[in-house]
This record gives structure tokens, C-alpha cells and sequence, in this order.
């Protein structure tokens, strides 16, 4: 038992410890939203970290399931990972310069790069296992959320 849900656990603990990471290293200037004009749809603070604890569990599930599933296509599971290790750096790269570094403009322009990076992510998995491609979509819908936000912060800002 504890062999097959191993992939699972183990993917869903990086996933969510890159998440822990990336507010660790920005909680510090959170406070940044006290200082900055706010666009509308903007929701309420603790929405956040609830939203992305649950995307960084689907995420860790959906790379798992490509592990599991790898025999079927094993070269679009390597690109697989590749993705999903591009995606976990560009996501924790976005934080320090949105919360960190305050860069709003460089910042949507690095959220553009990421959401292609999860789009093409969806589709690799898809070869792989099409569940797992479906567990991204609701990730790729959030960062086009933050996508909206950000551009709007920067605008307005």
C-alpha cells in the first residue's frame, strides 16, 4: 500500500515545501498591499495561502501521476518533469520579485512566461496521463487570476 502512495507523498511534500519556501522568504514585505492602490476582483487576503496550498497539493498529485503512468510515454515524462521543475522555479522566482523586489512590470512579464510554462505542462502531462494534465487546469486558471491582479497593480501603481 504505502508503495503506491508513496510518489504521491513525496511529490505533494516538494510541491507544498516550495510553496512554504517562497512565503517564507517574502512574508516580510506582504505588508506591501497596506501601500498599494488595490485593482478590484482583488479578494481578500486570506484567500491566498488557502488557493495555493490547494494548488501546490494538485500539482504534487498531478507530477505523481505522471511518475506512475511514465511507462506509457517515457519521453514526454521526461519533459514532464523538466516542466513541472521549470514551473516550480518560476514560481517561486515570481514571489521575490512581486513581494520582494516590489517589480510589478517584470513581475507580469515573468507570470506571462510562467503561465505558458504550465499550459505546455497541461499538455505534456496529457500525454502521459490525461488526469493529470486536468489537475494543472485549475492552477494555470489561478496564475491567469494573478496574471489580472498583477498587471493591474502595476498599472495603477
Amino acid at each position: 500500500m504505502f508503495k503506491k502512495i508513496k510518489p504521491y507523498i513525496i511529490s505533494v511534500v516538494i510541491a507544498l515545501a516550495v510553496g512554504g519556501l517562497s512565503a517564507l522568504v517574502t512574508m516580510q514585505n506582504m505588508n506591501m498591499f497596506d501601500d498599494i492602490n488595490m485593482p478590484p476582483l482583488s479578494p481578500p487576503a486570506i484567500l491566498f495561502p488557502i488557493v495555493w496550498c490547494i494548488l501546490y497539493i494538485l500539482m504534487g498529485i498531478s507530477m505523481a501521476n505522471v511518475y506512475v503512468y511514465r511507462k506509457r510515454n517515457l519521453k514526454a515524462e521526461k519533459d514532464s518533469l523538466k516542466l513541472y521543475s521549470l514551473n516550480l522555479i518560476f514560481n517561486f522566482a515570481w514571489s521575490i520579485f512581486f513581494f520582494n523586489f516590489r517589480i510589478f512590470w517584470f513581475s507580469f512579464i515573468w507570470l506571462v512566461a510562467l503561465w505558458i510554462i504550465i499550459l505546455l505542462m497541461i499538455i505534456k502531462f496529457c500525454k502521459v496521463s490525461k488526469w493529470a494534465g486536468l489537475l494543472q487546469i485549475p492552477y494555470l486558471l489561478w496564475v491567469t487570476f494573478a496574471g489580472y491582479l498583477n498587471l493591474s497593480i502595476a498599472l495603477i501603481n
